[in-house]
């Protein structure tokens, strides 16, 4: 647990210091979120129809945006190679890696997306539902790019080919959380979709960081 604890510190002191990789991907899901009431009607009943899923869709690609650094930082300067021998269990380091990255990249998704759910005329009943479902489906997300970062760890220019990878399996999170967030908009219970989505959550933090790991030692050989 030691172990667990100081990469979870390490990794997210290196994510602070390169802002960059942490700017873009935010940026991406303003802008995308912001435009597109711009580019389509201004009546709220079409807007409020279709806010769900552009807010799910902005969401999940600017999550791919910061895929490719997951692991490849460490498999450049040689830090892999020192995080495999260690007597620490391997699988337990990435988990420490997959949780510093989501607290980068997905946390900060949960704070803005109620303000830019506003842009769509979503109602305020709806909105506890959308953070609560974008807090199940961003662990998720997060296990499928480091299992996708792993497979092309040694990959140069990798990022396409984990958009590739990632892209098919994040389809039953995307369902589920826009399903949610439009029974939430209907006045319904979304306690279905979002049980789905906390399934799901645990599955891949109970297999993903062991698939990833395993991946990686075979990419590192």
């Amino acid at each position: 647990m030691n172990a667990f604890v100081l990469i979870l510190q390490r990794d997210l002191r290196l994510a602070f210091r390169r802002w960059s990789e942490i700017a873009t991907p935010l940026m991406f899901f303003i802008i995308v979120a912001s435009l597109f009431p711009l580019a389509s009607s201004p009546e709220a009943s079409q807007l409020r129809e279709s806010g769900s899923a552009v807010l799910w869709m902005s969401a999940l690609l600017s999550s791919l945006l910061a895929l490719d650094g997951l692991f490849r930082t460490d498999a450049e300067d040689g830090s892999m190679e020192q995080l495999i021998l260690s007597p620490a269990p391997f699988g337990l380091i990435v988990l420490a890696k997959i949780l510093a990255h989501w607290a980068v990249s997905g946390v900060p998704l949960l704070l803005l997306a109620p303000f830019l759910a506003i842009s769509f005329y979503l109602p305020l009943e709806a909105l506890p539902t959308l953070i609560i479902a974008l807090a199940l489906a961003t662990p998720t997300l997060s296990v499928l790019a480091a299992i996708g970062a792993a497979l092309t760890v040694t990959l140069r220019g990798g990022g396409a080919i984990i958009g590739l990878l990632v892209l098919p399996l994040t389809g039953p999170v995307l369902i589920f959380g826009t399903r949610a967030t439009e029974m939430a908009i209907n006045g319904e219970s979304a306690l279905g979709p979002l049980y789905l989505l906390a399934a799901l959550a645990v599955f891949a933090i109970s297999v993903g960081p062991m698939a990833a790991s395993a991946a990686i030692k075979v990419a590192m050989e």
